[in-house]
């Protein structure tokens, strides 16, 4: 009904900048909210950054990437972004993005980017 595919992942140096893009496809009109998580190896799936997609309810981050990443949607292009500013080596893990429709309390989610940060 909702697919989502992500992009930007790969190599990032410390202090540095990486931008991913998730592009939602199908039922669009469906969605309330989208957000970012990631996955490290051997931790649990952590929600990095979620925004609403209607005009209700607020933005939130993690603690550990507030002032650094930054969620944004582009409306025109059906895409939501992540920028990720002063990368750290803990940043490093799979990034997801997620779609929620109400209408039915269905959650999407995407295939997943490699995000790796190292010098």
């Amino acid at each position: 009904q909702v697919q989502l595919v992500e992009s930007g992942g790969g190599l990032g140096q410390p202090g540095g900048s990486l931008r991913l893009s998730c592009v939602a496809s199908g039922n669009i009109f469906s969605i309330s909210r989208m957000g970012w998580y990631r996955q490290a190896p051997g931790k649990e799936r952590e929600l990095v950054a979620t925004m609403p997609i209607t005009s209700d309810g607020r933005t939130n981050y993690a603690d550990s990437v507030k002032g650094r990443f930054t969620i944004s949607r582009d409306n025109a292009k059906n895409t939501l972004d992540l920028q990720m500013n002063s990368l750290k080596p803990e940043d490093t893990a799979v990034y997801y993005c997620q779609a929620y429709g109400p209408l039915h309390m269905q959650t999407y989610w995407g295939q997943g980017t490699q995000v790796t940060v190292s010098s």
